[in-house]
This record gives structure tokens, sequence and C-alpha cells, in this order.
């Protein structure tokens, strides 16, 4: 099967469960071409710049070259291109980008279409249900070319009603959520005669990366905190537990591996409270190393305010370390206080204190306990070999159906 991936930004620092997805795909001997609008910046990853290598983007190819493809289609197919103008102007009057913006979609998705077309795709499959799910509607309804697309969050829970999310399903072969908690969100903003189209798929790790002889068991005085630093990780709120735990004479290190609109305000508070000693910003660093830090670490602790389900949870315990985190979207399907972790409400400081703190205190006979269990949770629920045969299986009945 000829199966076309399409994103915003591909590949991205921040996006390699979809490399990983792909690969599995591919491993079960699926064609798989990468299109996105445009590639993502600072990778530092090897892995990423192959796939960047592999990858064509729809920017790349010039105005001059997306309008001709625009005009083709027009000439061509002028009915269809009618109707994806009329179905930009529904989705597009009331969203937060506008109607014009939505209009550059229209020649976007033409530029897709065509691509598809040439490849001989059989179906595109998106991943945000933001302006990628937007293009690959369109390229459906101008090719005829069925699409699917991954809903992650919380963004597109967010503004669901301003991306057009209902419509985006409605017109779908399928829609993925990532997490039961997901699929909730997506029965709320379409009908129940749509609820059929919403599946769940995890993101998966492929255990291979995950091998327990090469992790470590033994558990330093160390926090490490991976993503984005963006206002709904709450990270201001992990370097207010971070002060307190320090007033209370506590040794321990807290290390953020991510970048983002953030770090300016987080590097403010760090030297306000004079933690300089304490929390260490990396920066985007490569799988490796996301790994390496979360084997060094005692635990990983996510503040979160929204989330989807984050990978990096998967990933810490894939590597027997038990979660910190908070009570938000799919995080409670993975992490069960006192089993694997503890989960405290998002946005209390105290709680987020406490849970820290027994973790600092905790025996590593406990912590290791802990680890096995989360290990064995994470490798049941999100193998990406599991995962990608229910994918697939998903592309095929799309096909058919068709």
């Amino acid at each position: 099967m000829r199966i076309a991936y399409f994103t915003n930004q591909y590949p991205a620092a921040s996006h390699t469960f979809i490399r990983r997805e792909i690969r599995a795909v591919e491993a079960l001997g699926e064609t798989v071409f990468r299109y996105a609008l445009r590639p993502g910046k600072n990778l530092v990853d090897s892995e990423d710049t192959e796939e960047e290598r592999r990858t064509r983007f729809i920017l790349s190819a010039g105005a001059g070259e997306i309008m001709r493809c625009s005009a083709v289609m027009l000439l061509t197919r002028p009915l269809v291109v009618y109707q994806a103008l009329r179905l930009t102007i529904q989705i597009g009057w009331r969203s937060d980008r506008g109607i014009l913006r939505h209009l550059v979609y229209v020649a976007e998705a033409a530029m897709l279409a065509f691509w598809c077309r040439q490849e001989s795709i059989q179906h595109v499959h998106a991943h945000f249900g933001t302006n990628s799910a937007a293009i690959a509607m369109l390229a459906w309804r101008i090719s005829g070319i069925p699409y699917s697309f991954t809903v992650h969050g919380p963004e597109e829970f967010d503004k669901a009603s301003f991306i057009g999310l209902a419509e985006k399903i409605r017109h779908s072969a399928f829609v993925v959520a990532i997490s039961s908690y997901g699929r909730s969100q997506l029965y709320r903003c379409v009908e129940p005669q749509y609820w059929r189209k919403v599946k769940v798929v995890h993101c998966g790790i492929d255990p291979a990366d995950f091998d327990a002889a090469q992790n470590p068991t033994t558990f330093a005085r160390r926090f490490v905190c991976v993503g984005r630093l963006s206002p709904q990780k709450g990270h201001l709120i992990l370097v207010e537990a971070t002060r307190q735990l320090a007033l209370r004479g506590e040794d321990f290190e807290l290390v953020l591996c991510g970048d983002g609109e953030m770090r300016a305000d987080i590097e403010a508070l760090i030297r306000r409270y004079d933690l300089q000693t304490k929390i260490r910003i990396l920066g985007w660093v490569d799988g490796l190393r996301v790994r390496e830090e979360i084997s060094k670490a005692r635990a990983l602790v996510l503040s979160s305010f929204a989330e989807g389900l984050p990978v990096v949870i998967i990933e810490a315990m894939a590597l027997r370390r038990p979660i910190i985190s908070t009570f938000v979207a799919g995080i409670p399907e993975l992490v069960n206080s006192g089993e694997n972790g503890w989960l405290v409400p998002a946005g209390d400081v105290e709680a987020l204190v406490d849970a820290m703190q027994a973790c600092l205190d905790a025996n590593p006979e406990a912590l290791a306990g802990m680890g096995k269990v989360a290990q064995e949770r994470a490798l049941l629920r999100h193998n990406v070999n599991t995962e990608a045969v229910k994918l697939v299986s998903l592309f095929q009945a799309s096909t058919r159906e068709t």
C-alpha cells in the first residue's frame, strides 16, 4: 500500500514519535511517502537529518510551482476545486486564522493532491488536527484520496470549533486519538453518528531502544523534565517547587531538556531564586541524550497544565523510571500514584513539592519496584510495532471502502 504522511513541520525535535511510527509502518511492508509544509528547526538528531532528506516540502517548491499545480487542478477538475473552496470557506469563516489563510490552504492542498496523484498514493495520514488536517481534507476533496489524522491535544481540544475539527472528522476515513481521554474529547465535538470513526492508537516506542540491560538501576538525587518550554507545561510551577525543596536544605538537581518561548521567563525566575546550581537547561538534545538524562535521574517530573499524552512519560517508564506528573488528560491512563509514580493536581505547588520530597525520600528498592511496574505497563500498551499493525489495518480498510 502507498501511504503519504503529511504534517505542518517534519521532521522536528519534538516529533520523534512520528518518525518512529512511520518506520514501524514501513517495517510492515508498506510504502510511506513523507510530505510536509516545511522542515522543523534546530534539528539535533542524525535520524531527523536523514528524515529531512527523505521528505518533500510544499513551501520549498515555491509560490510559482504551487500556483501552477493549482491552475492545473482548476482547469482539469474545476468542480472539485470549487467544492474545496466551499469547504474551506465553511471551516475558515470563524477560524482564528481567517478566510485568506484558508484560501492559501487550498493552493497547498492542490500541490499535495498533485504530488499524491503522481505517486499513486492510496491514503493520506496527517498528524495534528490543525492546518495539516485541513490541507489533507482539502486534498481529499480535490483528489478523492481518503485521509485520516491523529489528534494529540491539547491545542486541538482548546480550539476545536475554531479549527473546524468536527468537519475534519466528518469527512475523514477515520481519526486517531492517542488516549481514551483524547477519544472522549473528540466525541464531544462531533455528532454521535461519527463516533465510530474515532479510533485509539497509542504513540509507540521501539522496545529495542529501551534495553533494560543498558539502563542503570542506581537512582541519583536528580529529576529530569523533558518537553517544550511553553506555558502549558507549567515550568514556572516546577521552578517554584524546586525553590521550596532547596529551602528545606535538600540536596538534588533538576535538569530541563527542551527549549521554547518560555525559556527567558524560566531563566529569569531561576536567577531570581538563585537556583543556578540546582537547575540546568540543556535546550533541545537528541533522542539518545534524552534517554541518557532520564537514566541518570531518579524520576521524570512534568508539571503540565494541559497535555495529550506525553511520549516522554512512556519513554521514561520504559527506562524503569517513576513519574511525577499531574492529573491531566491521558496521563492517569499510564501513571498510577503509589504504583509507578506520583500524580498531583495541576498548579498545586505544595502537592508537587510533597511528591518530589517523597521521591527523594524513597529507598532504591521502592524506586526499582516502581520502575519495574512502569516498564511493564509502557511496553504492554505502547509498543510501536503493535500500534503500527492497528494503524495499517485502518489504512487498508479505508482503501477498501473507497
